[in-house]
């Protein structure tokens, strides 16, 4: 059974820094590639931030601008989302997943395996 656990989301001001975290288990992510996305308030869940299997091409959404890091450790199943200067307007709920097959890493429609989600909220 495939497990994608999110953790590290919660609550915190204007400006603040949070670490999210990806406990994967049921696979091996070293085949995969990861990606966050984020999904707020009656809207579509988008892009944040995928990274290639080694760990050496990252790609973020547009909005990112510098302030959000990825990261990924094979060999503990476990892939980060650092985040810093954060705003209001990332107010999301924030999703791990994993993708084995090609396609575009900045699409919803590549990924196989989903987490629950951890919810982010940035209060002004």
């Amino acid at each position: 059974q495939v497990q994608l656990v999110e953790s590290g989301g919660g609550l915190v001001q204007a400006g603040g820094s949070l670490r999210l975290s990806c406990a994967v288990s049921g696979i091996t992510i070293n085949r995969h590639r990861m990606g966050w996305f984020r999904q707020a308030p009656g809207k579509e869940r988008e892009f944040v931030a995928g990274v290639e299997w080694s760990g050496t091409f990252k790609y973020y959404g547009d909005f990112v601008k510098g302030r959000f890091t990825i990261s990924r450790d094979n060999a503990e199943n476990l892939v980060t989302l650092q985040m810093r200067s954060l705003k209001p307007e990332d107010t999301a709920i924030y999703y791990c997943a994993a993708a084995i097959d090609d396609g575009d890493i900045k699409s919803v429609s590549t990924y196989n395996y989903w987490g629950q989600g951890t919810q982010v909220t940035v209060s002004s």
